[in-house]
């Protein structure tokens, strides 16, 4: 039977899950990377109309909106940190027909490379933005079901548990993590 399922709360966590980390009182905004793929154009000799050829998925980039100044956070930030670092989004959805909640939960890897402050405005409350870069590592789990997962590492790029570098993988004889 046909429903909506509608986003209705978001928090995020930097360095995974510790409890410390959550920014749900100070989360403004949270997008998820877009999911793109890279074409190109083929235009064949003897063919009078041009096709496109998809060849790859465009690099991640997730950005997100915290009220405020976050100091840790900022630590984070290009020379303050070499290393890439785990953000896990959390989010409850709505399933309006029943009305029962579900929970959608994003892992991301990657480096938080950008920081972009509002301007200061007496009476208002600034924000920065913020955008993970470098991104190497990706999960989305809806209710517990692994719907994708994608590292760069591995060559790993799963849709609902189903490898689809399986056999480009074996081919090429790239070795299985673990």
């Amino acid at each position: 039977m046909s429903t909506l399922f509608i986003l209705n709360a978001s928090n995020l966590f930097v360095g995974d899950h510790d409890p410390t980390n959550s920014k749900h009182l100070s989360l403004m905004e949270l997008k998820l990377p877009d999911l793109q793929e890279i074409y190109q154009d083929h235009h064949a000799g003897g063919a009078r109309v041009q096709i496109e050829i998809e060849v790859g998925v465009q690099k991640m980039e997730p950005t997100f909106k915290l009220v405020g100044f976050d100091p840790a956070l900022l630590a984070e930030f290009g020379l303050g940190s070499k290393i890439k670092n785990i953000f896990t989004a959390y989010g409850e959805i709505i399933d309006r027909r029943t009305g029962q909640s579900l929970e959608i939960k994003a892992i991301m890897e990657g480096r938080l490379g950008k920081v972009a402050p509002d301007a200061h405005q007496r009476g208002e409350v600034a924000a920065n933005e913020y955008a993970i870069n470098e991104m190497s590592h990706y999960e989305v789990w809806w209710n517990g079901q692994e719907k994708i997962l994608w590292d760069f590492w591995t060559n790993t790029w799963r849709i609902d548990g189903v490898d689809q570098n399986e056999a480009t993988n074996r081919i090429l004889r790239v070795p299985r993590a673990g």
